[in-house]
């Protein structure tokens, strides 16, 4: 009924909540099913985990970007929202005070998102469960290795990714 990619960027948003993990398994997904358009609702929760992920690191200004750019994408497409099981009526005024927070350059708190579906939430605590993962659990900032895992991944795969795409534009030229 979901994709399984958006079930693991709910039980690892709520579970273990590594935003870099979110970002990570929906960038797949995205690439794979809709690469290329920027508005894209995947696109939408990406920003959110990346946001979310600054904001946890008190980077305010790379927070509020991409979370400017998320609520753009989820308002545009609220209906995308309900047909993947969240209640746009309360994500949205969600996402506004969470942006009024980190204008106000306030610490960030876990939050979760408004799941609808009772099926889906059930799922995704069942293998919340599997994982080892508590739901809806605090972040854990003694975790210096989620707090900051992009100083941690290896970024091989995406310098040769931005090579091969700077060769295609020259070819392009």
């Amino acid at each position: 009924m979901y994709p399984k990619e958006f079930v693991q960027y709910l039980m690892h948003f709520h579970g273990d909540r590594d935003y870099f993990e979110c970002h990570e398994i929906l960038e797949e997904y995205w690439k794979e099913n809709d690469k290329g358009n920027k508005d894209s609702i995947w696109v939408g929760f990406i920003q959110l985990a990346v946001s979310t992920y600054h904001h946890r690191r008190a980077n305010f200004k790379g927070a509020k970007r991409t979370l400017e750019k998320a609520l753009t994408i989820f308002k545009r497409q609220s209906s995308s929202l309900t047909s993947l099981g969240l209640d746009s009526t309360i994500l949205i005024p969600l996402l506004h005070k969470r942006f009024t927070t980190i204008e106000k350059e306030e610490a960030y708190t876990s939050f979760n998102l408004p799941i609808c579906d009772l099926f889906l939430l059930k799922t995704c605590i069942e293998d919340c469960k599997q994982s080892g993962f508590i739901w809806g659990k605090e972040s854990d900032f003694a975790k210096e290795g989620l707090i900051h895992r992009h100083k941690l991944r290896d970024r091989t795969s995406i310098i040769q990714e931005r090579v091969l795409a700077l060769q295609e534009r020259k070819g392009n030229e």
